[in-house]
């Protein structure tokens, strides 16, 4: 089974050797800015039983501080430190905080991954704690105006099946779900972020957007930075934390740049709608990223098409699109501009508008099946990454 590793490394090019040569056995995480509290709810969230940490001598201290206070919280941890094999003040060091082992920078990811291995092996098996709500996603490579109204009725669809829902847009351009739901809001994704150890029902029911229907949502307010500016980990940690609270969150990500956040979301999505329509530019624009995705070594059974502003009769076809992407297609959603336009101008749900017109109830449908997927017993989260 894949797992996940931890690595505490504050250079970069560290952290890509070491997801080179464990690709077999995993996915590395990078533990962010090297707090404690942040290493430990890392550990927490992923059921990572394997930290890697580099050591250097202006730093540690430090360092070997942080591998004590993580063993003492997480005796069964097991500590891997990264050094200039040449410094035995290093080695020493690392020992005597209670690293396993050392591994000198260099080494053959042959021999990285034989002693993970090896290891990996001799530690006792670890669930990460985040089991709770799904995670359904809604991708495109481009902006899309109407990928706010297509989120917002797939949540919708979910809150009124009786699941505790969220959505969180992130997409690009920002915010547009709130006009679209007519809600205001002064807290945003960056504020969660802000406030993750604070973040409890009491916050989120006072503090998030609900629609009258009972629907959270959390936004990313216009000018907020892209998610390629973001710290991984205290997303990681944000994820697993609203998990916890809601029992389906939808993400809206499309326009989102490629990068390493983006790839977290991806992976541990239980559902991802790749979104295109037959435009040829939309398409190649997806099949250019997804290319390069399934190059790097990207899973995505977990991924689907659905294929927006359809018109039949008009090539290419649902058929040609399936071949072409290689995925199963969700659903076809008609153009139907004039109502996307009624219910954005007028911040009204297709749902209370026209809700036997077939854009409403192929919506509704769907996220009906997104709601009844059964959660697999158990899962644990992964990691895409690769050549962007």
């Amino acid at each position: 089974m894949s797992q996940t590793f931890l690595a505490l490394t504050r250079n970069g090019a560290d952290l890509e050797w070491l997801q080179g040569a464990l690709t077999p056995l995993g996915q590395v995480l990078s533990a962010g800015r090297g707090t404690l509290d942040e290493l430990l709810g890392l550990i927490e969230v992923t059921g990572a039983s394997l930290l890697f940490v580099g050591l250097d001598r202006d730093n540690l201290v430090a360092q070997t501080s942080l591998i004590e206070g993580a063993l003492a919280a997480r005796p069964m941890l097991a500590v891997v430190a990264m050094g200039d094999g040449l410094d035995n003040q290093l080695v020493l060091n690392a020992m005597r905080a209670g690293a396993r082992d050392f591994i000198a920078y260099g080494a053959r990811t042959s021999e990285v991954a034989g002693l993970v291995r090896r290891l990996v092996q001799r530690l006792p098996s670890v669930l990460p704690h985040h089991a709770g709500g799904r995670l359904s996603v809604l991708f495109s490579r481009q902006q899309d105006a109407d990928s706010a109204l297509i989120s917002a009725h797939l949540a919708l669809a979910i809150q009124q099946c009786g699941q505790r829902t969220l959505l969180l847009d992130l997409a690009q351009p920002q915010g547009d779900s709130l006009a679209l739901l007519s809600l205001e809001t002064s807290f945003h994704f960056a504020d969660a972020l802000r406030n993750l150890r604070r973040l409890d029902t009491a916050l989120i029911d006072s503090a998030f957007g609900t629609h009258p229907g009972g629907l959270r949502l959390l936004v990313q307010e216009a000018g907020g930075e892209t998610l390629e500016r973001i710290n991984a980990a205290e997303l990681y940690l944000l994820l697993g934390t609203l998990r916890q609270h809601f029992q389906h969150i939808v993400v809206n990500l499309v326009g989102q740049p490629d990068s390493e956040a983006l790839r977290i979301l991806i992976g541990n999505a239980d559902q991802v709608l790749w979104c295109t329509d037959q435009s040829v530019p939309d398409c190649r624009r997806n099949l250019e990223l997804l290319g390069r995705w399934r190059d790097a070594g990207v899973k995505l059974e977990q991924a689907q098409l659905l294929v927006d502003r359809h018109l039949k009769g008009v090539a290419p076809d649902v058929e040609v699109l399936a071949r072409s992407f290689n995925l199963p297609v969700a659903e076809t959603l008609p153009h139907s501009p004039e109502l996307r336009l009624n219910a954005k101008n007028q911040g009204r749900s297709l749902f209370e508008l026209a809700p036997r017109e077939r854009l409403s109830q192929r919506l509704r449908q769907l996220g009906e099946r997104l709601a009844a997927v059964e959660r697999p017993r158990a899962r644990t989260w992964q990691r895409l990454w690769g050549t962007r």
